[in-house]
């Protein structure tokens, strides 16, 4: 478990005085950090704090995942690692329940789209020759997300490329939620795979892109809706969610290794 974790953890069992919260702080990230700066940096990085009559809570903990909202993210690249790497394509819905509320979709300028990512995708380096900056489209990316909770089907890797481009650009990394549809479709849809091409077909979904930013976000969102639909009652907050969808994949590493 890292930092945030632990720390949204402790704030899921209760509200903390913000002389103690910001004592927390210290305690978690190191004695030494200015825990008021920190702390608003936390909020800025898009960590779901509010602050209400002199207590700090989090918003996901007392929020019922069913009035959360989301915002679903898939992007393509031209390699696999941040350090060489670059996104190239990003799409995002923003939804609430079974609703969507907004959308957001931008290729990005690359000098270099490499022969089996064009096979892959379909996007070629002549697609990207006027579209904006990398930086430009991550910067309104982040706007796009605010401190909503950021879903992916295989959630670390676009949670930490993307993170990983903001911090290369002189920029924070992301501090939001974060939860795996392919972790939580696991945990209640049965099938042989959870592969986002194996779904689409074998769900009915039938998505006719695959391999692009925005198709490939409105397939896992429509996984979402499926899963969302079969959360035990016991389930009510977005952390339980968050949880929910974790519990087990431990224990389940260890068995098929």
């Amino acid at each position: 478990m890292n930092k945030l974790d632990k720390l949204a953890y402790k704030l899921t069992k209760k509200t903390y005085s913000k002389e103690h919260f910001l004592a927390l702080l210290r305690t978690l990230f190191g004695l030494h950090i200015d825990a008021e700066v920190f702390y608003e940096m936390l909020i800025a990085r898009g960590f779901p704090l509010y602050e209400e009559d002199g207590f700090v809570g989090l918003k996901t903990a007392k929020t019922n995942y069913l009035d959360q909202e989301f915002v679903l993210v898939d992007i393509e690249t031209n390699g696999s690692k941040p350090e060489s790497a670059q996104v190239i394509e990003i799409g995002a819905i923003k939804f609430k329940g079974m609703r969507i509320l907004d959308r957001f979709e931008s290729f990005i300028y690359a000098s270099e789209v490499p022969e089996y990512i064009s096979k892959l995708t379909g996007i070629t380096q002549s697609d990207l020759l006027f579209a904006p900056s990398q930086k430009e489209v991550l910067l309104r990316f982040k706007e796009f997300l605010g401190d909503r909770v950021f879903v992916a089907h295989n959630v670390n890797f676009d949670y930490n490329f993307i993170s990983a481009k903001l911090e290369q650009l002189g920029y924070e990394k992301l501090a939001n939620r974060k939860l795996c549809s392919i972790d939580l479709a696991r945990k209640t849809i049965e099938s042989e795979r959870y592969g986002l091409a194996y779904l689409n077909e074998n769900l009915g979904i039938n998505t006719l892109v695959s391999h692009r930013a925005y198709a490939d976000a409105l397939t896992a969102f429509k996984v979402m809706q499926m899963a969302l639909q079969r959360i035990p009652e016991e389930i009510k907050s977005t952390e339980d969610l968050i949880r929910f969808s974790k519990k087990g994949l431990k224990s389940a590493a260890k068995a098929a290794q």
